[in-house]
């Protein structure tokens, strides 16, 4: 059987697009160029912000996403995956509009966490303010009776303040302090594992940085990508 060409609807943000791209092209088996997977990139920054619209404070990104979608499935993409959590609340509505499968990441890593922690029963949640009001995570993690611990409202701001600062470039000592101390309070709570789930947050959090485990959506995501693809 043939491998099968992935989608990437990235650009939300661009560095978290490359980050994804650059995991899948670790975890494939590949000695020589010909032996890696074949991966169609729309990089499209012009999609509106996730975040806004979820609030009720920006325009509506689900047309973007559903164009920037239907670019891959005529480009010759045989899957889909989005490396943005808070794009995952339109999912159902993208999905409609391609013939094509879309991964899910959130469903992805709730059952990776799960397999990858036995006994675990609470984890902390980073993520945008979007993705924390559409309750994306707690519906997933709730059939694998894992509970989502999310920060007070003023350190939801404070992530918020890092994942734009991260985009912007700025991966300085001041916004990774703001992360570690908003992960410090998580784990007071009695998180036994954070799950990075903003895509930016992993280019600046590390596994070495915090005493529990760290789970990042887009790693799962790269590592089920290689494997629908080999398949």
């Amino acid at each position: 059987m043939p491998e099968k060409v992935i989608g990437i609807l990235g650009g939300m943000g661009p560095e978290a697009t490359i980050d994804l791209f650059y995991k899948i092209i670790k975890l494939t088996p590949a000695e020589k160029d010909q032996e890696h997977l074949r991966i169609i990139i729309d990089n499209n920054p012009k999609i509106p912000d996730r975040t806004a619209a979820i609030l009720g404070k920006g325009k509506d990104p689900l047309p973007a996403l559903q164009e920037t979608a239907k670019n891959l499935e005529k480009a010759g993409a045989d899957f889909i995956i989005i490396p943005c959590n808070t794009a995952h609340y339109f999912l159902h509505s993208i999905q409609e509009s391609v013939k094509i499968p879309i991964s899910n990441m959130i469903e992805e890593t709730a059952k990776e966490t799960r397999e990858r922690i036995f006994q675990i029963k609470k984890v902390g949640l980073f993520a945008s303010k979007g993705t924390y009001k559409a309750k994306i995570y707690p519906k997933h993690f709730k059939k694998y009776n894992i509970e989502i611990i999310s920060p007070e409202e003023d350190d939801k701001e404070e992530v918020m303040k890092a994942i734009y600062a991260v985009k912007a470039g700025d991966l300085s000592d001041k916004v990774k302090k703001c992360i570690l101390d908003v992960a410090k309070k998580l784990i007071d709570k009695e998180a036994e594992a954070i799950i990075v789930g903003c895509t930016e947050i992993p280019l600046i959090l590390k596994e070495e940085d915090i005493p529990v485990p760290i789970i990042d959506p887009t790693q799962v995501l790269a590592k089920v990508a290689v494997q629908k693809a080999r398949r």
